[in-house]
């Protein structure tokens, strides 16, 4: 059945069409208010048309990969539309990840062309090598010694170069590529936080499953106004008839966003719906906290990205409408929405438990959604049969299906291997009985079309995503998380689950976070807690270092999670993501402790 993801805007454009959908910060007038510049749906809609109709006249064929390296804005919205409708598919790669891990994801992407702002194409350019298929390269901004053409002749307002090689005409009604619901859409990648980033493909069946979840779930209604602080929601915003209003900000570095330009557009555009990572909210909480600031317009938060705390949860709740809500939508790239809770039903309810070691609720799964706790498997399951699903209480880790869960890596293929399962026929959500993994041994495809045609890779429902999320659910269907499967620590007495015992340590009241790491080889590790102070709380002489590890060991003494354990250390920063400063780099520290008890 015909289906792209585009098609959204246009019916939205058909019922707004004079309603701003993207809004997007400008500079200051002389009174030093702010200005902004606006593109309603039906402008956007014919902007992308214009977009897609240069792409094909140029001659770009349906399926060629655009790596998209564009700031968020008006024109990246419009472009990612124009590739859409066009047929291609966008390679979107998240600059926070740092540049050396952006060149090698972009490579291993093999991209047939690049849709970039100069800087990234002059990149481009020197490492040409590197990128061997980069035919179709469109410069966003103005054009050096590196060819291709440029955002304004695809958008051929004034009678371009590129006009003598149209043929199709300019004034012709673009109807979207031919594209199906499992036609590659897009390819996102992973953060890296637990391994090399890996390319996920999307279908146009994926984006649409997600953008319906999403609003139906959420209860979002045309007309409303979001401040989306990742460039993602901001397209999704589009596809639901609400207004994008893009803060100025640097997505890359949520951790650092300036707190007053946010609660700026917030103010200006009266914004009913904002999304962001809580590193985002995090600094705008506390803001609004010490110069006790309101958004009264404000009635629906999201945060995704990392692990919400409930500090940050308590100082938005504050500060928005009385009746709003802060949602943590819990899921993966590969598999996204899976589940959400509510801060009101974390601060009421779970959070308490959390601290008692019980590890943190992520909530009530998305309607679409199929998940399953199976005993935990070091290694692939090669077969749907081979999985053991366990009841409520017991931990194990957490498979998914769904419309939205995307069925194949595009790069490094042979985590199909291990972070898929397919499913035989004969019940709902089923793929092919031979259950094949492509070419060669463990998935390893000879090529990326291959790749692409991955076993499994139909919106049948026949492949299930492996999580990688040690957990249980509980008895009202909600899963709690205690950590990643790779971060468990084996000890011959059985696993540790860094998220539970961490709560225990976490409640010393000068302890800013703590990491549970494992030396030795599994089965025999010896389980060590790593704790990094609060600022200004660490300890500055030895006395001082020697009392507090006492207390710590005093506390894990108290709990039988983590009574066993041992051996305290205190570290001065912990190794973390850049984007959030969340994510701990437990491998980095688990090296680091190794180090330190051989001494």
């Amino acid at each position: 059945m015909p289906l792209n993801l585009a098609s959204r805007l246009t019916r939205q454009a058909e019922a707004r069409p004079d309603a701003a959908a993207v809004v997007e910060p400008l500079g200051y007038d002389r009174a030093g208010k702010r200005r902004y510049r606006s593109i309603t749906f039906r402008e956007l809609d014919e902007d992308s048309d214009r977009i897609a109709r240069g792409l094909r006249a140029w001659g770009v064929p349906k399926g060629a990969r655009l790596a998209l390296l564009v700031r968020p804005g008006i024109d990246f919205i419009a472009l990612v539309f124009g590739l859409l409708k066009a047929g291609t598919v966008v390679v979107l790669i998240d600059p926070g990840m740092g540049r050396g891990n952006l060149i090698e994801c972009l490579a291993e992407a093999e991209p047939d062309g690049f849709v970039a702002i100069p800087q990234a194409q002059a990149v481009r350019a020197i490492l040409r090598r590197r990128f061997p298929k980069a035919k179709w390269n469109v410069t966003v901004g103005r054009r050096w010694f590196w060819g291709g053409k440029t955002l304004a002749q695809l958008r051929n307002k004034k009678g371009s170069e590129l006009l003598s090689e149209l043929t199709i005409p300019e004034k012709t009604v673009l109807t979207p590529f031919s594209t199906t619901a499992d036609d590659p859409a897009a390819i996102i990648f992973t953060t890296g936080s637990t391994g090399p980033p890996k390319g996920v493909l999307f279908t146009h069946g994926n984006f649409d499953a997600q953008v319906r979840e999403i609003q139906d779930f959420y209860g979002i209604r045309a007309g409303e106004i979001d401040l989306p602080c990742f460039p993602m929601f901001g397209l999704f915003n589009c596809l639901m008839g609400v207004t994008a209003v893009i803060p100025e900000m640097d997505p890359t570095r949520p951790a650092q966003v300036d707190p007053r330009k946010i609660l700026e557009a917030a103010g200006d555009w009266r914004i009913t719906q904002a999304f962001g990572s809580p590193a985002v909210w995090n600094r705008v909480g506390r803001y609004c906290e010490e110069h006790k600031i309101k958004l009264p317009t404000l009635r629906r938060v999201l945060s995704a990205g990392a692990p919400v705390p409930s500090d940050v949860l308590r100082r938005m709740k504050d500060c928005i409408h009385p009746e709003g809500d802060i949602h943590t939508p819990y899921g993966a790239t590969e598999a996204l929405p899976v589940a959400s809770i509510s801060a009101s039903e974390r601060l009421a309810e779970t959070d308490a438990r959390t601290l008692e070691g019980a590890g943190v609720c992520v909530g009530r799964k998305f309607p679409s959604i199929a998940w399953k706790v199976i005993r935990i498997v070091d290694g692939p399951i090669e077969s749907f049969d081979e999985i053991e699903d366990l009841p409520p209480g017991e931990i194990g880790e957490l498979i998914v299906n769904g419309p939205q869960v995307t069925r194949c890596y595009v790069t490094r293929i042979e985590a199909n291997r291990t972070g898929k399962i397919l499913q035989g026929r004969g019940e709902r959500g089923e793929g092919r009985e031979e259950g094949g993994r492509g070419k060669g041994e463990g998935g390893a495809f000879d090529d990326r079309a291959a790749a692409e045609k991955w076993p499994g890779n139909e919106s049948d429902g026949s492949v299930w995503h492996r999580m990688g999320d040690a957990g249980y659910f509980d008895a009202q269907d909600r899963f709690w998380f205690c950590g990643r499967v790779a971060h468990r620590v084996l000890t011959p007495h059985g696993p540790l689950y860094p998220i539970r015992c961490e709560a225990i340590v976490n409640r010393h009241p000068d302890v800013f976070r703590s990491a549970l790491v494992g030396v030795g080889p599994p089965g025999e590790q010896r389980p060590i807690i790593i704790v990094e102070s609060l600022p200004g709380k660490m300890p500055q002489s030895p006395e001082a270092e020697k009392k507090l590890l006492m207390e710590i060991r005093q506390l894990a003494a108290s709990s039988p999670l983590t009574a066993a354990i041992h051996d305290f250390l205190l570290h001065p920063a912990f190794p973390v993501d850049i984007r959030h400063n969340a994510k701990i780099f437990r491998e980095k520290l688990a090296a680091w402790a190794e180090r330190l008890f051989e001494k």
